[in-house]
């Protein structure tokens, strides 16, 4: 009698009885499930894995598509091992790195002995059709570090071996497709025939790779200008380069070396610089007659550091001869009764349309007239605004500074003249990846924030703050992103040095999330990616930082 597990299908709540030793995808060519896309992965007892996984034990299974975040990154990372595996038959000595998110895609680099041109990214798009077509297995092989090391020291791909050395494992794992090697940090594919939607094409000066949507994975997602956002990621790469700092492995090697301390006070002074220039920009705008600057508005993504920036901003500002002045736009909520609801029925707080924009304007537009005006102040226990006698004129060198998410959006502040306005953009691009192939996505930057400053002051735990992350990001992507080009200059607020920080902070508060609830999957993931870094200790950290703001010990008040 053939021995069997029982497993639960989460996706239609029916227990079956499979062979042991089955794999995910031969378990799902047995049970005939009807999903609107196809499936890529699976959540076996709420830990993400790839459908070539076999089970020996009894488990919970949710079959996962491209519209969940764990499906789209390994379909994404199965696409950049095909990308590599062109790259790596072209080009044999090129370099290829995937460094970060841009215009709803990936931007890539090719490094080759000379500027690469459109024939040669059309040329890689023909082999990638190619290596698609054969429909050729992705494998994952586990043996020891040092054999692993070795075999990509063969191969000349020292980023990997940098991370493995610092890495600390007995074991360790690498992909292969057909005869090439390399490294993922998360599941890929089972082969590769499963890519049957991307694209490439020239970008800037490298390749842009063109993914599903997600919210309709049967269409690319549609390529939007992000311009400024690139001179960012590229300014801070630039950085990165001259400190010699392009991975994770060169970083660990650094900070093993004794230069931790260096590396915070250098990224912190860089930092500070760019604020400086962001003040210096704006005074040669401001209180300069009629027509300068006289509203500063700022708006990022929720954990960017926005208010430690406008803090630090208005003493940069102060230097420059200017009177700043914090305007919040949290005191002109409408009153609760008239604040719009979501599709849930619920308030949404996060819609620009719960702003009394009629009184935040008549009183800006005041302001501006040299005229006093009274200020309001939000009562968020009876949900009505108040007045309390705060009474405001400006000055010629009065400039007033507004944080908050909306603040970027023209509907805002449309009867303001343009002139009268600076529009600063904060968001925390991580430019410092795993190895050239495993980029650091931004938003695992800011959700580490977010569960951190969560747990210690808002009494909010991994698992709640997990929970909450998707509808963060809906509002994000609605209210925030489609206008962050409309920034006259952006400021990115990651440091190089944070993620090895925030690891002693997060470890344990993301190992309290239990393993059976949703979120663990998030919070494993997590976990597994941060413990890449060496860690480092915030005693170094000035009370100035940024990062002060979820860490505690700021010389600030929030």
């Amino acid at each position: 009698m053939k021995e069997t597990v029982k497993i639960l299908c989460k996706n239609n709540g029916q227990s079956y009885d499979v062979a042991i030793g089955s794999s995910l995808l031969e378990v799902l060519q047995t049970l005939n499930l009807q999903l609107p896309y196809p499936i890529v992965s699976a959540k076996v007892n709420n830990r993400s894995e790839g459908l070539r996984f076999r089970l020996y034990n009894n488990k919970d299974i949710e079959f996962l598509d491209l519209r969940q975040s764990s499906g789209m990154r390994t379909y994404v990372r199965s696409l950049c091992f095909v990308l590599y595996k062109a790259v790596r038959t072209l080009f044999p000595k090129g370099i290829l790195r995937v460094e970060h998110p841009v215009s709803k895609g990936y931007y890539c680099n090719l490094f080759l002995d000379r500027p690469l041109k459109a024939e040669d990214v059309a040329a890689i798009k023909r082999q990638m059709e190619r290596i698609i077509a054969e429909n050729l297995p992705f494998e994952r092989h586990e043996c020891h570090t040092d054999e692993v090391i070795r075999l990509f020291n063969a191969q000349g791909l020292s980023d990997k071996v940098k991370l493995l050395e610092t890495s600390g494992s007995l074991y360790s794992y690498y992909n292969s497709c057909g005869d090439t090697i390399d490294f993922y940090y998360g599941n890929l594919l089972p082969s590769t025939g499963y890519l049957r939607l991307w694209d490439i094409l020239p970008y800037d000066e490298g390749i842009l790779l063109r993914i599903p949507n997600k919210e309709q994975p049967d269409r690319l997602e549609e390529i939007i200008k992000q311009e400024k956002m690139l001179e960012v990621f590229k300014e801070h790469l630039h950085w990165n380069q001259l400190m010699g700092l392009n991975n994770v492995g060169d970083f660990n090697h650094l900070c093993l070396q004794g230069h931790a301390t260096d590396l915070i006070n250098l990224n912190e002074a860089l930092q500070e610089r760019k604020i400086a220039r962001i003040a210096e920009a704006i005074a040669s705008r401001s209180a300069d007659g009629s027509g300068g600057v006289k509203l500063v508005l700022i708006s990022g993504p929720s954990s960017s550091g926005k208010t430690t920036f406008s803090k630090r901003l208005s003493i940069q500002l102060m230097t420059c001869g200017l009177r700043p002045y914090p305007i919040s736009l949290d005191n002109y909520f409408v009153n609760r009764e008239e604040t719009p609801l979501d599709a849930q029925g619920n308030y949404d707080y996060e819609s620009l349309y719960a702003l009394d924009l009629k009184l935040f304007n008549d009183q800006l537009q005041a302001l501006l007239r040299g005229e006093e005006v009274e200020l309001p102040t939000f009562n968020f226990t009876t949900g009505r605004k108040e007045y309390k006698g705060e009474r405001l004129r400006i000055d010629q060198n009065t400039i007033l500074v507004l944080e908050g998410i909306h603040a970027l959006n023209p509907e805002l502040t449309p009867d303001i003249p343009d002139g009268k306005k600076f529009k600063v953009y904060v968001s925390a691009l991580t430019t410092i990846s795993l190895d050239n192939h495993n980029w650091i996505p931004t938003t695992d930057n800011r959700l580490l924030r977010r569960i951190i400053r969560d747990y210690k002051y808002r009494n909010y735990s991994a698992q709640q703050t997990i929970s909450r992350w998707p509808s963060v990001r809906a509002g994000e992507d609605k209210w925030i992103f489609p206008y962050q080009e409309n920034a006259d200059m952006m400021f990115n607020s990651a440091m190089l040095y944070e993620l090895a920080v925030l690891r002693s902070h997060a470890e344990p508060i993301l190992s309290s999330v239990p393993q059976n609830c949703p979120e663990y999957a998030e919070a494993y993931r997590l976990l597994k990616f941060i413990r890449y870094f060496t860690p480092v200790q915030d005693k170094e950290i000035p009370p100035t930082s940024l990062l002060r703001e979820f860490l505690g010990g700021s010389s600030f008040k929030y």
